[in-house]
């Protein structure tokens, strides 16, 4: 079983930090907090997080490796609560530029890089927690953004892509404590992929190309997209997610839909997901943990 957050829906502190990388999701969170009375304050991680999106919010800019830049600033603007959502490329060690905050924590901050990305988050988190501050997690900050249970598209998964979809979930969770990824597609029975350091959308290119190449023989509209969080994973961090630009994916892959676990995974732009779609007659559905 993946871990939960370390508090059942805890009294949040205004205004909340969030650790911004790249893509919708922290604007998603930061609009979701601002709709609740909350003020979100914006770490933005340079490289990473965008600019003009930026600056709708209160933001500072910070870059991986300046830890004690970041825990200033984040005292600086009174954010005991803390968050890390959206993308990151994850960087060599060597490739960081350390600030002397970071050099007295080298040790653990070295241990943090040995190991896959949900190990890197977690120690992280941890090293943030010793120095007073509370991660907490999406189901904390927005509940919204988590995808329901059931199927929210016009299209429906027949017999056959109920049985992918129960072999996508035996993969996964054979998979899940080697910290390899969180999806796979599967068709009719075949694991044809598996998601890898490209993430999920190198996955459906990878997919995409296979069966461009002739190496998937399946008609089109089989098989499934199957996404999960990895067993023993920290729910704070790093949580399956997908938006329209999973939906296109999938599309041009040529499998039938997507399958999530409910609760479990953050579905960005939630109505432009269902509507593309409901255009592309893909299904979507939250699944039982």
């Amino acid at each position: 079983m993946a871990a939960s957050t370390t508090s059942a829906a805890p009294s949040l502190t205004s205004p909340v930090g969030v650790i911004a990388g790249g893509g919708a999701m922290p604007f998603a969170v930061a609009d979701s907090l601002v709709a609740r009375g909350i003020t979100p304050v914006l770490f933005a991680l340079r490289g990473a997080c965008d600019p003009a999106r930026a600056q709708r919010f209160r933001h500072r800019w910070i870059s991986v490796g300046q830890l004690g830049r970041a825990t200033r600033l984040f005292r600086d603007e009174g954010c005991r609560d803390l968050i890390f959502i959206g993308t990151l490329v994850r960087p060599a060690l060597s490739e960081i530029r350390l600030d002397w905050g970071t050099l007295r924590l080298l040790g653990h901050v070295v241990r943090a890089f040995r190991g896959g990305d949900d190990h890197l988050l977690s120690s992280v988190g941890r090293i943030l927690e010793q120095q007073g501050f509370r991660m907490v997690g999406i189901k904390d900050v927005a509940p919204d953004l988590l995808m329901p249970e059931g199927t929210i598209t016009r299209a429906v998964p027949d017999g056959r892509a109920l049985a992918d979809i129960a072999r996508g979930r035996g993969v996964l969770d054979a998979l899940g404590p080697f910290d390899i990824g969180q999806a796979a597609v599967v068709i009719d029975g075949h694991v044809v992929a598996v998601e890898d350091i490209e993430g999920t959308d190198g996955l459906l290119a990878r997919v995409a190309r296979l069966r461009a190449e002739g190496r998937i023989r399946a008609k089109a509209g089989r098989g499934v997209l199957v996404k999960a969080p990895k067993s023993r994973q920290d729910l704070r961090f790093d949580l399956p997610t997908i938006g329209p630009r999973t939906v296109e994916g999938a599309a041009a892959a040529g499998i039938a839909g997507i399958a999530v676990i409910a609760g479990n995974t953050l579905a960005a732009e939630p109505q432009a997901l269902i509507e593309t779609a409901d255009a592309k007659q893909l299904f979507v559905i939250g699944l039982a943990g």
